[in-house]
């Protein structure tokens, strides 16, 4: 897939807030931009589990990806 979302191209840019093995969340610090709207996101839910549960919190905006072998949800302030 070449519109895949490359992670370890922008890790210097990103802070890993939470690793479970299957489940990485990251926190943009650096303006990385959302594949799916093109502005820059907050934080970037990476799963490669079927399933996944999370509440979000207030009004907030987010953008799902979703890749061959992997779901991703990119969060909006």
């Amino acid at each position: 897939m070449t519109d895949r979302f490359d992670v370890h191209a922008v890790r210097h840019r990103l802070k890993l807030k939470r690793d479970a093995g299957h489940t990485f969340l990251f926190e943009s610090r650096d303006s990385v931009v959302c594949p799916a709207c093109d502005e820059p996101f907050a934080e970037v839910l990476l799963t490669e589990q079927r399933k996944h549960s999370f509440q979000p919190t207030g009004s907030m905006r987010f953008c799902v990806v979703r890749e061959e072998n992997r779901t991703l949800l990119f969060t909006h302030d």
